[in-house]
């Protein structure tokens, strides 16, 4: 049966008035999505208005703080020109500026409005100041603060920062690899990790790669390892075949290894350099076999050790420092013949010890063992750009970088024990002149590493130390993390100690014991023969109750014991020997009689012999 909405509404109503209540609930709630579609239309177009007015303001506020004035209208000359020009003027074209931007006084209608300038720069002397500074890279170089690292005591030769600049890596002639970490440490300096992943090798290269989530840690043996970031191991690389003559038909390197370094555009690939006169390129998902092997040659075609190996900026070059005194770079994609070869680069028989490109990736720096640092412009590498003499090098790890901002270049020095103290050397690039110099301490400066992001550089000394150089203006984070915190105090041990609780009034079930004083067990334990048993003293004489004296606690060791005592004096040795030599003549029962039957023997064999030969020697006479 059908019904109309009004006949529904009114037996919807009968219905309640007969069950006695007055109504269903509340109605539904109805919408207009019209008058909803309407409103956010317009709150759509005053947002739209709200963002282009902050907009234009940000502009106007960037063209006054580089203090770019506005063009002022002409004047006319008729004065309802100028009338009209006021009114012009007077009306304000876009959003209002700020209360900090708008004009004090009418008379400086006319001039430029400027920002509140910024902390240090008060007048034009300081914004001078500020380009004089943009124009000697010397006074970048933060070095205003350090902090000093305690690695060990032995040479600290490699280390590593990762891509943000949150932990360091330091690793040295101790075997070990310490690991810290700069937010989570405090005055105290203390490193949160200590390892040997190497065992007794020593460490020569530590390097992040370009993710900052894996290690590549090469030392004195032939297989490199890569650890992640809290010093698991994660890859091994395998040991080739040394009875093989060609290196490129090994899985690996069959010698010491002596540098390595990680590709900085593909997080799987890094490449080591061996003793095996190789450089090889790894994959990390394939620890089983090299990826690709780069054989230098000297100028005769024979093997020759690259010392040092790195890539370029934009890792389609592969270089090696040789020992030789050669720098030779290949195509990463042609393993076969070099695309730049430099046969005079350093002294031959002089270790080569880092390779450094610059960010631009047109120059190469080179730090030899012959105690020099040369600049190479890689469009001509028949010679060098640059030379520096006189920079004491007696490590086959020395390292040499670039600035963040390309303009310099940073090595460090040598010395003797007791000779000086080792320098940290900045070189301007563009005149290789030798800027400024850090001495670091009493003790040769091997590593030096100067982080783009931190602005902060970190070395490696001889003396175990390992120190950062920073700035609290110019660098950021790092170093600045751990000074800010006081040290910890350190946790007394907690003792546990319960308490008893005294309930007079609680029912004889719930009432706890009551505590006794432990003198009377004491007493009673002193009165208790197993309990207060006294220990036997040592046992003087022969012995006694089945225990021998002091020759020890069983017969065995008393027999031993006594059978090793000789009472015999042999303090004259040719007496000793001589002692039974009157009787043995008196009686030669087991000497003599034994000798004379071989005598007798002998002579019998040789009397027979002789006339063997002398008649054979008569009968060849005879017939001849």
């Amino acid at each position: 049966m059908l019904f109309s909405a009004s006949g529904k509404m009114s037996g919807d109503g009968d219905m309640a008035s007969v069950m006695g209540f007055s109504g269903f609930g509340k109605k539904a709630r109805t919408f207009d999505l019209d008058a909803i579609f309407e409103q956010t239309r317009r709150t759509a177009i005053e947002r739209s208005q709200h963002v282009l007015g902050r907009f234009t303001s940000t502009v106007r506020c960037l063209q006054f703080y580089y203090f770019l004035p506005r063009k002022q209208e002409s004047e006319s000359s008729s004065d309802s020109d100028s009338d009209s020009a006021s009114d012009s003027d007077s009306e304000l074209i876009g959003p209002p500026l700020p209360p900090q931007f708008t004009a004090k006084d009418d008379d400086d209608d006319n001039e430029c409005l400027r920002l509140p300038r910024r902390p240090g720069h008060a007048d034009s002397t300081a914004s001078s100041d500020e380009d004089e500074e943009e124009e000697n890279p010397v006074k970048k170089i933060p070095d205003t603060h350090e902090i000093t690292l305690q690695h060990g005591t032995k040479t600290v030769s490699a280390l590593g920062l990762d891509p943000s600049g949150a932990r360091l890596v330091t690793g040295g002639y101790d075997y070990d690899v310490r690991f810290w970490d700069f937010a989570g440490m405090d005055q105290a300096l203390q490193a949160f990790r200590s390892l040997q992943p190497c065992e007794c090798h020593q460490i020569k290269s530590l390097q992040y790669s370009m993710t900052g989530d894996v290690i590549l840690v090469v030392s004195g043996n032939a297989q490199a390892k890569v650890l992640d970031r809290d010093g698991f191991n994660v890859m091994e690389c395998i040991k080739g075949d040394q009875y093989i003559v060609d290196m490129a038909n090994t899985k690996g390197h069959t010698a010491m290894l002596n540098s390595g370094c990680w590709h900085p555009k593909i997080k799987e690939e890094f490449m080591t350099c061996s003793n095996d006169g190789t450089v090889r390129t790894w994959d990390l998902n394939s620890e089983k076999k090299h990826k690709s092997v780069f054989k230098p040659r000297s100028f005769q075609g024979k093997k020759v050790i690259p010392t040092c190996c790195t890539y370029s900026r934009d890792g389609k070059l592969i270089a090696a420092g040789c020992q030789d005194g050669t720098i030779q770079i290949w195509d990463r994609n042609l393993s076969v013949h070099t695309k730049f070869h430099c046969r005079q680069a350093h002294i031959p028989g002089s270790d080569t010890s880092c390779l450094s490109f610059s960010y631009d990736g047109m120059t190469l720096a080179s730090r030899g063992g012959d105690d020099t640092l040369k600049m190479w412009d890689i469009r001509n590498f028949r010679k060098p750009v640059n030379v520096a003499t006189g920079l004491t090098n007696y490590f086959a790890m020395t390292d040499c970088c670039f600035s963040p901002d390309d303009k310099l270049l940073v090595t460090g020095t040598s010395v003797k024990k007791d000779e000086g103290n080792g320098k940290l050397v900045f070189f301007d690039r563009a005149s290789f002149q030798r800027g400024y110099e850090i001495e670091v301490t009493n003790a040769s400066v091997i590593r030096c590493l100067w982080h783009p992001k931190l602005n902060q550089i970190m070395v490696g000394t001889g003396n175990g130390l390992a120190k950062v150089y920073y700035d609290p203006v110019k660098s950021h984070r790092g170093a600045k993390l751990c000074v800010v915190k006081s040290q910890r105090k350190e946790k007394q041990a907690e003792t546990l100690t319960q308490d008893y609780i005294i309930t007079p009034h609680a029912l004889p079930m719930f009432r706890e014991a009551r505590q006794r004083s432990t003198r009377k067990q004491l007493e009673k334990d002193r009165l208790d023969p197993k309990k207060s048993h006294k220990p036997e003293p040592p046992v003087s004489g022969p012995g006694r109750g089945g225990r021998v004296a002091a020759h020890g606690g069983t017969l065995s060791s008393f027999i031993v014991k006594n059978i090793a005592l000789d009472k015999t004096d042999d303090s004259n040795p040719r007496e000793a020997i001589l002692r039974h030599a009157k009787e043995a003549s008196d009686n030669p029962y087991w000497v003599a009689p034994a000798y004379t039957f071989t005598v007798k023997e002998e002579q019998k064999k040789r009397n027979f012999l002789l006339l063997f030969f002398k008649r054979n020697l008569i009968n060849k006479i005879v017939e001849d």
